[in-house]
């Protein structure tokens, strides 16, 4: 029989000869991949057979354990058939070995010699485990020696805290020992030098309006506050005297819409409308492009609601009155933007603050009543301020009317929340707002301050503040950046350098300065500084 290699060669050699008796010419490529073609079919087929063979070979090679195994078993029990009829043959007649002692001699020989090894067999048994315990007990007591040991690691962990807190302790009890005594001496000098606290029930007969009224200027404030409110009364009623009151000068320092020699008339308003006419400028600032200064559009204002000739006097007679009523916030926040001290973009910021918080809340009113739920008012806070603390946040549930007492499900008349009285103040809510907003800003002020790590008398230059400003804030966007250091620096915003280039430390101011002029403008976090790992 032919092999597949010659029958492919004759077949090759026979097609080129067929091919080339046909006048037709082939590739000698093609043939060869013919060639490589069959050869692969063949070594397929080759490794199929193989494959086949191997698993019939397996399957032949298991039938043969099988039958050897069987095998076994049948000798096993063959063996033990035959035992047992040699053991049941000796049991029927007892007297055979008394008919053959040879057997019976070689039967006692193997017997005492199973008994010898037997025999020394337990005397190694006795030896070697003559002081071992049962398996069993060794697992109890393994068992409780365990449970025994965690107890101790657990009293061993509970003494080493004991330890500590007492420590802690012992160095608490020695700061409070020298608290007490730093007190005691604190406490003998305000005794020897401090005057009595006064009697603050005095002031309601010399008050206008007696007991009542006295009461209610009075109530929450401390000893500083009431001085200041007192001095109001005081001043309300000798202002209320001048009939006139003397210029000021054209001096620098004096503010422009002031500056005029002579007398000028006191027109004598009350504090509501003194109030209500700084609301009314108020809403035309918000209102106008905000081009001409503070100062300079107050008095365009005032001359275009009283006349040209009657405006001086009621610049006058307004900045006295502003300046006398510290007390009320109106007042006290339209003096500090005319003498520039602070800049009007907080006072309109704290006013879009205040109107998105009534936005926020008018939408979480679904029912249109002018109710909300006292947990409805945490989370448009959190919303609302979501940088302030949960603290801060507590306080201003309080201000709202929020006690321990309450539940989640308590409503509250959020529209009362911002309505003021008619000389201007604000209810408690908006003061705990104004009063937050002013610490946060002096609490960021000073982080900036340790940033820098500088003094208040050093200079300071403009790429360090914006580093430490990114550091303090990672959420900075570079226009509310470039603002706080077109405030600090004094440099408008068009002229500020961009990072890295030469100019930047070109740009110097005194610390104390730039956070001075820092806290005139309206500064606040705009991020998380926990947001800078992150990041």
């Amino acid at each position: 029989m032919a092999s597949p290699k010659s029958r492919c060669s004759s077949f090759a050699t026979t097609s080129r000869t067929h091919m080339r008796t046909s006048g037709w010419t082939i590739d000698d490529s093609f043939l060869t991949e013919t060639k490589n073609t069959q050869n692969r079919k063949l070594s397929q087929k080759r490794k199929t057979l193989v494959s086949k063979l191997r698993k019939n070979l397996a399957e032949e090679y298991l039938r043969y354990l099988s039958e050897r195994d069987a095998r076994k078993i049948l000798i096993a029990d063959l063996n033990e058939l035959r035992y047992q009829r040699e053991d049941m043959s000796l049991a029927q007649s007892p007297g055979i070995w008394g008919e053959d002692p040879v057997k019976l001699t070689l039967a006692l020989k193997m017997a005492r010699q199973d008994l010898t090894r037997t025999q020394m067999e337990l005397n190694t048994m006795k030896a070697n485990f003559g002081d071992v315990v049962p398996r069993r007990d060794f697992e109890m007591q393994e068992k409780t020696n365990k449970e025994l040991q965690e107890q101790l690691d657990s009293l061993r962990g509970d003494y080493e805290e004991v330890c500590k807190e007492h420590e802690i302790l012992l160095q608490l009890h020695m700061t409070t020992l020298k608290e007490r005594d730093q007190f005691h001496s604190e406490l003998q000098e305000i005794q020897r030098t401090s005057t009595p606290r006064p009697d603050w029930s005095k002031c309601e007969d010399v008050v206008a309006g007696g007991p009542d009224r006295w009461q209610m200027l009075a109530e929450g404030k401390n000893s500083d506050q009431l001085v200041d409110v007192l001095l109001e009364e005081i001043g309300e009623g000798l202002l209320r005297e001048k009939d006139f009151f003397p210029a000021l000068g054209y001096g620098e320092d004096i503010p422009p819409l002031l500056r005029f020699d002579g007398l000028v008339e006191n027109k004598k308003p009350s504090k509501k409308d003194v109030v209500n006419l700084l609301k009314d400028a108020w809403k035309l600032r918000l209102v106008e492009e905000q081009k001409e200064k503070f100062p300079d559009f107050f008095f365009s204002f005032l001359e275009h609601r009283f006349g040209p000739g009657e405006a001086m006097a009621w610049a006058y007679t307004i900045f006295e009155n502003i300046k006398l009523f510290r007390s009320n916030e109106v007042m006290s926040q339209f003096y500090a933007v005319l003498m520039g001290k602070r800049s009007e973009s907080v006072y309109i910021k704290q006013k879009e603050t205040v109107a998105q918080l009534l936005k926020e809340m008018t939408n979480a009113d679904s029912q249109n009543e002018g109710l909300i739920t006292m947990e409805n008012l945490s989370t448009v806070l959190k919303s609302t301020f979501p940088f302030k603390k949960e603290e801060k946040i507590q306080e201003l549930m309080e201000a709202g009317g929020w006690h321990p007492n309450s539940s989640n499900a308590d409503l509250i008349n959020y529209p009362s929340l911002f309505i003021e009285d008619e000389e201007g103040q604000s209810m408690p809510f908006v003061q705990k707002l104004w009063e937050q907003y002013v610490d946060e800003k002096d609490e960021y002020l000073q982080e900036l301050k340790q940033e820098l790590g500088l003094e208040l008398r050093d200079e300071v230059t403009l790429p360090k503040v914006r580093e430490a400003l990114m550091n303090i804030d990672p959420g900075l966007d570079k226009q509310t950046l470039n603002g706080y250091l077109s405030g600090a620096f004094q440099v408008p915003r068009t002229e500020l350098p961009e990072e890295g280039e030469e100019k930047e430390d070109g740009i110097v101011v005194q610390l104390k300065i730039a956070l001075e002029r820092l806290q005139m403008t309206d500064i606040r976090r705009m991020g998380s500084r926990e947001q800078e790992p992150a990041s």
